[in-house]
Parts: structure tokens; C-alpha cells; sequence
């Protein structure tokens, strides 16, 4: 029996699930299946060869206009299947005032 060490759970695809992956400055582009889905990642089938792409990070597009996509980054690849993580988007270190800390300051002023 193998014990399952993922953090989270994966939503398997049976005939895999169309997708395309596309480089950060979009100057290539692949057809893909995403086999399975996790919060965190997938397991992506990609058509034709991925020795010449920079998957560092790149686009993970889930619909046909590009409108719903996931920045990723490859973690591990065994032949045609490329496992990835979903990078979050970095958040902003500053943190803006509060409303009643804006109120005093401009009223400091006057």
C-alpha cells in the first residue's frame, strides 16, 4: 500500500482535458491534456517535444481565448508528461492605511 504524501487533492481527468501551455512573453505555445488537477498543480501530457522550451515559467491556458490560464513552473518531466506547481501571484509588501488612519493625517494637516 502506498500512503498518499500530497498536501492536496487531486481531481483526475479520464480522457484529459484540453489545454495549451505558452511562454511568459508569448513567443511559443503547445497543445496539452491536463491529466490531473490539484490546488497546488497538474500532471500536464504535451503534444511534441519540450527539450526547446524554457519551462522555468510560463502560461498554463485553460480555455481557448486565454482568459482563464495559471502561471506555473515545472517541477519534474518523465517523457511525453511534465508534472507543475501554480505559482501565486506576489503580493504587495505595502500595505495601505486604514481609513481612520487617513482621516487623522489629513485632519493633522488642516
Amino acid at each position: 500500500m502506498s500512503k498518499e504524501l500530497r498536501k492536496s487533492q487531486r481531481i483526475d481527468f479520464e480522457r484529459g482535458f484540453d489545454v495549451q501551455i505558452m511562454g511568459i512573453d508569448g513567443t511559443w505555445r503547445r497543445p496539452c491534456k491536463m491529466l490531473d488537477v490539484s490546488e497546488g498543480g497538474a500532471l500536464l501530457k504535451v503534444d511534441g517535444s519540450v527539450g526547446n522550451l524554457d519551462l522555468k515559467e510560463f502560461f498554463l491556458l485553460l480555455s481557448s481565448t486565454g482568459l482563464a490560464y495559471r502561471r506555473c513552473k515545472m517541477v519534474r518531466v518523465n517523457g511525453d508528461q511534465i508534472g507543475v506547481i501554480f505559482l501565486k501571484p506576489e503580493t504587495t509588501k505595502k500595505k495601505m492605511a486604514s481609513p481612520s488612519a487617513r482621516r487623522t493625517s489629513v485632519q493633522g494637516v488642516a
